[in-house]
């Protein structure tokens, strides 16, 4: 009685349910990732990040719920939303109370407040325990509401120089696009949380062509992924056949998923979760692992996961032209874009074979509070890879094989979190990372991480906190703060300072550079949101010379931003969002250059089959540089962060059709159009003229 007494204490929750719901019953909210990605990436002004990969781990966090009631610690961890201290509490009041019986008890538990649960209720969801013997597997599969065919048409309405008629009047005929503009994705996938995921994925790029070709390894389409993935069978707690990913510790030997790194969430994204292994349905052809992985509980406290994986990968293979060289054929590094459009990028296709094998066996005491793990990854070639002979690749893998072998811990106590990695390379190169999540009061969050990366560390599948890229050549201290003085008021900010003790591509010399970020965020309501942020990266590069080519003296390079962004809803169908963002960009004594856009956002919901959305934007830009990112919404499952520079205009919209109970159509239509320009793009995605415009559409089949 006590707990159901809770519920009746809590109306203003009512703003999660349906108008009509009746005490105890919930419905889950639609997942607004536009407004989540604002919150938790801030302002990325990058085309390095794996968004795709981000993206995907949303909406499957959306698609099948974190179930509050059974969630570990690390799991409720890998959801990034929520602190530590609201963590121990929620699982203090589990072990007190039992679970929960609404998403709405969240209230009564001490450190949870209307934003926190406001933002996770599309992602979580309260269930009993299950208990007693299952229906085969076979039926689970039919009755399950996760269960749907996604077919998506994509096209440059455009013509662009690669698809044209190739000019041999020179004597030598010029590079073209082998296959039609039009891009092409079928997907299928079944899944229940903490139960079973099946999935099947097909693609073809704009350019690349649809070929039968078993000799060349081509298919039809260009990249297939499968997965069929089990969990809680007994001791055996996953298994996962096809493609696959891994995650342990902090990510600086195995790293896939929801990997944010510095932003605007200055807390919780900076340490990672040991999530194990995970189904991979994404696009990307080069984060993934495929063959077999399998973890297994020895012990209550203890789990060991070994996995093997055997695919090809993209690469630049040669031949020596030095009789004295130390290999006769090399790889002088690898190809992650996935396009295999020409015939130089279908010669690159597959050209190296990638065989990974390893494992993990982690401890996790009965309360939760510590963890210790040991994680080793073999990696080996069938060709030797040797970079370029430059410089700054000087310590750079080189070779057929690489072992890395690692410890990782975490340890809560009291209010603090304690967690980090070390591990070693081939050759002896060392990586660690090193942090501290702390709680100093109930409206105050810290946060202080230092890492270092050997320049001859080597992960090939890590992705721990950095400034790089790769975890490779850095050392760094990052501290992040986080303070709630008012209600409805909340004000984020860290500071990260970086070296390089080697030279990098583009520096060649060490350097050094640090980043900044404040924000102030205001929730006037339930539906509004206001907030207004400000950063500052400044990183050393090689100077310019008159003529724009780099010169070897190393100068700061200083990036400031600022961003504007209010959201509100003045009714229950409409959203409008209002954004302004703008850079300063100057090298050491060059000039000032800048670049800003203004977007206005607007959503309506048209009766109950259809919702319609759209942007328009003003942007105007010096020069590459200053070229902005701007998160836009997209079809289900598929995402849009363009690179806008020079001066012009975006559009988009969206409309979302529910046609039937199982069916649902979108189309979207997005354009740009840049002023004072008679061409657009270069090589051969060259247009004619100073508009791009794409048109999109995807049908979705629930069985």
């Amino acid at each position: 009685m006590k707990r159901r007494s809770y519920l009746l204490a809590l109306p203003l929750l009512w703003l999660l349910a349906a108008p009509r719901a009746r005490a105890q019953e919930y419905v889950r909210p639609a997942a607004d990732l536009d407004r989540l990605v604002q919150e938790l990436f801030a302002e990325i002004q990058s085309d390095q990040v794996p968004y795709e990969d981000l993206y995907e781990t949303l909406l499957q966090y959306y698609q099948t719920p974190l179930n509050l009631n059974t969630a570990s610690r690390e799991e409720l961890r890998g959801l990034l939303l929520f602190s530590e201290a609201q963590i121990s509490s929620l699982l203090e009041h589990r072990q007190r109370h039992g679970g929960l019986l609404s998403l709405y008890e969240l209230q009564s538990i001490q450190g949870f407040d209307l934003r926190t649960i406001y933002r996770v209720s599309p992602f979580a969801a309260v269930q009993p325990n299950a208990s007693g013997s299952r229906a085969p597997l076979w039926q689970r599969m039919a009755r399950e509401d996760n269960n749907a065919l996604f077919v998506r048409y994509e096209r440059v309405l455009q013509g662009r120089k690669g698809y044209s008629a190739a000019d041999s009047s020179g004597g030598r005929l010029p590079s073209r696009y082998l296959g039609s503009p039009d891009k092409l994705m079928v997907r299928y996938r079944v899944s229940h949380a903490r139960d079973f995921s099946f999935g099947l994925t097909a693609e073809k790029d704009a350019g690349e062509p649809l070929v039968w070709s078993p000799s060349s390894r081509r298919y039809g389409a260009d990249f297939y992924s499968a997965h069929m993935l089990l969990q809680e069978r007994g001791k055996l707690k996953t298994l996962a056949l096809g493609d696959y990913q891994l995650q342990f510790g902090q990510g600086l030997l195995l790293s896939s998923g929801l990997q944010v790194g510095k932003g605007a969430e200055t807390i919780t994204t900076i340490r990672r979760s040991s999530l194990g292994v995970r189904a991979y349905s994404s696009l990307l052809e080069s984060t993934f692992f495929r063959g077999a992985a399998a973890t297994v509980a020895l012990a209550p406290t203890i789990r060991a996961t070994a996995f093997l994986s055997r695919k090809r990968i993209d690469a630049n293979v040669q031949a020596a032209t030095d009789s004295l060289a130390r290999f006769d054929e090399f790889s002088s590094g690898f190809l992650l874009t996935g396009f295999h459009r020409t015939a130089n990028e279908l010669a690159d296709r597959q050209a190296l074979r990638e065989t990974i094998g390893g494992g993990n066996v982690t401890y996790t005491s009965r309360s939760g509070h510590l963890s210790l793990g040991l994680t080793g990854v073999n990696t080996s070639f069938d060709k030797p890879v040797q970079r370029q002979p430059e410089l700054y690749n000087r310590y750079e893998f080189l070779g057929r094989e690489n072992l890395a072998v690692g410890a990782h811990y975490s340890y809560v106590v009291r209010n603090f979190l304690l967690f980090g990695e070390t591990a070693r390379s081939t050759g002896g190169g060392l990586g660690s990372v090193n942090g501290v999540l702390a709680s100093l009061a109930t409206n105050v969050d810290a946060a202080l991480l230092y890492r270092h990366y050997d320049r001859d560390f080597h992960t090939l599948y890590g992705n721990a906190l950095s400034e790089n890229t790769r975890n490779i050549n850095e050392s760094g201290l990052y501290a992040g703060l986080k303070v709630r003085p008012l209600a409805r008021w909340e004000v984020s900010a860290y500071y990260d300072q970086f070296w390089f003790p080697w030279l990098k591509y583009q520096v060649s010399a060490p350097s050094l550079g640090y980043d900044w970020l404040v924000r102030l965020a205001f929730t006037p309501s339930k539906t509004s949101l206001l907030y207004a942020q400000f950063r500052t990266r400044v990183k050393e590069y090689d100077a310019r010379n008159p003529v724009g080519r780099r010169v070897g003296v190393p100068v700061p390079v200083a990036r400031h931003s600022m961003l504007l962004f209010y959201d509100t809803s003045p009714t229950l169908g409409l959203s409008l969002r209002t954004r302004v963002q703008g850079t300063r960009y100057r090298e050491d004594g060059g000039p000032l250059r800048t670049g800003y856009v203004l977007a206005q956002d607007a959503s309506v919901v048209v009766g109950r089959h259809l919702r319609l959305s759209g942007r328009y934007a003003l942007f105007d830009t010096d020069d590459y540089d200053t070229r902005q990112y701007v998160f836009e919404q997209d079809v289900l499952y598929a995402f849009s962060i363009p690179a806008l520079y020079g001066r012009g205009t975006r559009l988009y919209g969206i409309a979302e059709v529910k046609c039937t109970r199982h069916l649902t159509l979108w189309l979207r239509y997005a354009e740009t159009h840049y002023r004072h320009q008679q061409t657009i793009g270069s090589g051969l995605e060259e247009i004619q003229g100073p508009r791009r415009g794409e048109v999109k559409v995807q049908a979705r089949y629930k069985f």
